[in-house]
Parts: structure tokens; sequence; C-alpha cells
């Protein structure tokens, strides 16, 4: 039999183990190589994710893919169940059913070394108001058991333009506008492979967020991906490679942005040096059935087109024409059509 103390070391060999089992950190994914040929490897992997809170349901049945290297906005109204969806990844919450991973790791199983691989913005920041700046740079740099490189926390300060004598005052002196430059300083300084984003640029003026959104490309050409929620699609045209739709807590649409965009008609307005005949006889006759006349006088017409540009090119060909300006679609006018179908929830 045992003595005590083999009985204790018995004991602490296997609390240690235990520790050490619930602490591991596998080391980070290499960067992504966007000339990697073949299908990208999942970043963030949702696999029929729901979440209820007794008669509510705030997710339902989610399944899709981020890939590595890629930038993808997480879209709908308030209160569709985007932040719900940001805290099932991060284990904030227990889905009520489904599974998630990020990296090919368990959110749920192993969620120390699944947020070990994440930066993350809140869309809430919650700091100490006593704290200063830098104080609470650091503090939240050693809870996720990071080391900073100080270059880079000198470059993204310079970024967000916060200065030394901003560091150092305290939470309570900072604006709004401040507090969230701080908090994306905070989530990018450690370098993690997987950036969360809860809402951005709320509460940022126009010069910061172009910087944000200079900061995203780089992160993007830097191999590392970002997982950004948010409601204006201004930001997310201009960023994002994919973007995923919510409503009502499903999701509606999951598609590259140049896609969507492709679902949209172009606007053409086409000017002429000579009157155009209008009339079943004249130019309207002779367009596609893909084009819709939205405005026409004798010398100028606007079209809405659907599809390649040449047969409409090839109809007016003969006409004199004097210009031909033709406008993209804006992500706005694909989704408005999704997001009008759902009324905020109360």
């Amino acid at each position: 039999m045992p003595n005590s103390s083999s009985r204790h070391a018995t004991r602490s060999e296997e609390q240690g183990r235990k520790a050490s089992n619930r602490g591991r950190v596998e080391p980070d994914p290499p960067p992504f190589d966007p000339s990697t040929p073949g299908e990208r490897p999942s970043a963030i992997r949702l696999e029929q994710i729901s979440k209820t809170y007794g008669a509510i349901s705030a997710v339902d049945r989610l399944s899709f893919d981020v890939h590595q290297g890629e930038i993808f906005g997480f879209l709908g109204l308030n209160g569709a169940g985007k932040t719900t969806t940001i805290r099932v990844i991060l284990d904030l919450v227990r889905p009520t059913a489904g599974r998630a991973f990020v990296f090919g790791l368990s959110c749920h199983e192993e969620s120390l070394a699944v947020r070990a691989r994440i930066g993350f913005l809140p869309g809430e920041l919650g700091f100490y108001e006593d704290m200063t700046g830098e104080a609470t740079l650091k503090v939240l740099a050693r809870l996720n058991d990071a080391v900073v490189d100080r270059t880079r926390q000198r470059e993204l300060l310079e970024r967000m333009q916060l200065s030394t004598r901003d560091l150092n005052r305290k939470i309570r002196e900072y604006s709004t506008g401040m507090k969230r430059k701080l908090g994306i300083v905070q989530a990018f300084q450690s370098d993690r492979p997987l950036i969360i984003l809860d809402e951005p640029t709320e509460g940022l003026d126009p010069l910061m967020q172009d910087a944000l959104y200079e900061l995203l490309l780089d992160t993007r050409r830097r191999g590392r991906t970002v997982f950004m929620s948010s409601h204006v699609l201004s930001e997310v045209e201009r960023v994002c490679d994919r973007i995923g739709l919510l409503r009502r807590g499903e999701l509606a649409l999951v598609s590259a942005v140049d896609d969507v965009r492709r679902m949209a008609a172009r606007q053409v307005r086409i000017t002429f040096r000579e009157a155009v005949t209008i009339g079943a006889a004249g130019l309207e006759g002779e367009l596609p059935n893909d084009c819709e006349v939205v405005d026409r006088t004798p010398l100028a017409w606007t079209l809405r087109v659907r599809g390649p540009l040449g047969p409409l090119l090839a109809a007016v060909d003969r006409h004199r024409i004097e210009d031909i300006e033709v406008r993209e679609p804006h992500l706005e006018e694909v989704l408005k059509a999704y997001y009008q179908e759902q009324a905020p929830r109360p």
C-alpha cells in the first residue's frame, strides 16, 4: 500500500495533468498563404448551431465556414443574433444544439486553446474606469497570455491616434471613440491568427473608420482571418471578401461580395448625339429582354440591365452615341429586400 507521501504525489501529478490539459495551447496555425492552390481551410466552422432562451430563439441551425485568410462580414439588424453567434464561438454561452470549431478545435471542449488564437473586440467595452489606457493594454495582454511586440503596439497606437498622454489618462476620461480605439488596439496587438470584431466602427469618426479599414486589409495581407459583425453595408462592401446575412436568427445568405453585387441590375445611362425614336418601332423595341427602361428622353436613356452589357451595346450601335455611363450596384440594393422582410425584435 502506498504511503501518504506517495498518495499525495500521485494526486498532485493527476491534478497537474488535468490542469495541463485544460490550459494546453497548441502552436498557432501559420499565416495563410493566399497563393496556396485548392480550397481554403476553415478558420471558423459552425455546424447547426442553435441557441434558445426559454421560448425565444436567438439563433437557429446556423451552418457556415469562414475561410482562413479572408475578411468575413456578418450582417444583420440589431437583434438578429450576431452577438449571440460570436459568444458561442468564444464559449461565453453554450449552444442549445450544434457544434462550433476554430482552426479545427472545438469551441466548447477546447475553449482555452480556441480563445488563445483569437483577438476580440466586443460590442460593449467593459473597461475598468479607474485604470489607465496603458495599464488596460497590459492587463488584457496578460489575461490572454500574449507576448506583445512593442513595435507592433506602437504602430497600432499611431494608426488609432492614441498618444502617450492618452494612454496615461484613466479610462473614465475617455470619450466613446477613444475607448473604441483602445479596444481595437488590444484586439490586434497580440497578432492572433483570428480577429473577431463586434460592430468595430461604432463610435469612430470617418477618419478613424478609414484607418481601421486599412488595418483590416493589412491584416488580411498578412494571412490572418477577420470575422466582423456589422449592420453598415458600406463598410462591409469596402473590406469584406464574403458575407453572411442573419435574419431573425436564421442564415438567409452566404456569398462572396462580388457575387452579391451581380445579383442586382446595373444602371446604364446612354446619351445620344441625335434624337432617338421612342416607341415599339424605335430603340425600345430593339432592347434585349434583360434591359428595363427607367427613364427616357430623345437624347438620353437610363436603363436597368441584368447580365452582360454586350447585347445592349449591339442594340444601340447603329445610333450616334455621345456617352455611356455604367453604375455598378451596391450591396444595399440587393440586401435591402432581406432587411425589409425583418422587423426589429422588441
